[in-house]
C-alpha cells in the first residue's frame, strides 16, 4: 500500500490465524487499505534481538507480553515474580506461543493490539468503511469512523 508514490506504508503483523483477536486486527489493517507483511510467529518466531526491540518499542515489559491463556506459562513456572526479563524472553524464544498477539508494527509505532481495535491508534491511513468484528461487535461505521 502506498500513501502516495513517494510515501510507502509498511505494516507488519505478528499473527496467529487461530486467534480471533489477531484475525480481527488483520481485517482492520486491510480495511484501511493496507496489505501488511504477515508473520505467523508460531512458525517463524522473531529473533531474540528483534523480540527485544518490539517489546521496547511497544512500551512493554517481557512480563506484559507474556500470554497466559492456552500456553504452558504455569507449567513452566513463569508466574514466579523472581524471574528476570531475560529468563522470560528465553521462555518466549523456546515457546513462541507465550508471545502475546497480535503485535503490529507501523510507521506510527508498535502495539500489542488487545483489544483488536487498538490497531486503529497506529494505522497511518483511515478505515475504508464499516467494520464489524467476528463476534458481531461494530467497531467502524459506514463513514469509516470509530463506533464508541
Amino acid at each position: 500500500m502506498l500513501l502516495s508514490e513517494d510515501h510507502p506504508v509498511d505494516v507488519v503483523i505478528y499473527h496467529n490465524p487461530e486467534c480471533g483477536t489477531s484475525r480481527n486486527t488483520l481485517a482492520m489493517i486491510r480495511n484501511a487499505g493496507i496489505e501488511p507483511h504477515i508473520v505467523e510467529y508460531l512458525k517463524t518466531p522473531p529473533a531474540r534481538s528483534l523480540l527485544l526491540q518490539l517489546i521496547v518499542r511497544a512500551g512493554l515489559t517481557p512480563k506484559q507480553l507474556l500470554r497466559e491463556k492456552g500456553t504452558p506459562l504455569a507449567d513452566l513456572g513463569l508466574e514466579d515474580p523472581s524471574l528476570s526479563d531475560g529468563q522470560l524472553v528465553d521462555a518466549m524464544m523456546a515457546h513462541p506461543i507465550l508471545i502475546n498477539r497480535p503485535l503490529v508494527v507501523t510507521p506510527l509505532g508498535v502495539k500489542l493490539c488487545r483489544p483488536s481495535e487498538a490497531v486503529l491508534d497506529i494505522l497511518p491511513t483511515p478505515q475504508g468503511g464499516a467494520f464489524t468484528k467476528e463476534d458481531g461487535e461494530r467497531v467502524i461505521d459506514a463513514q469509516g469512523h470509530r463506533v464508541i
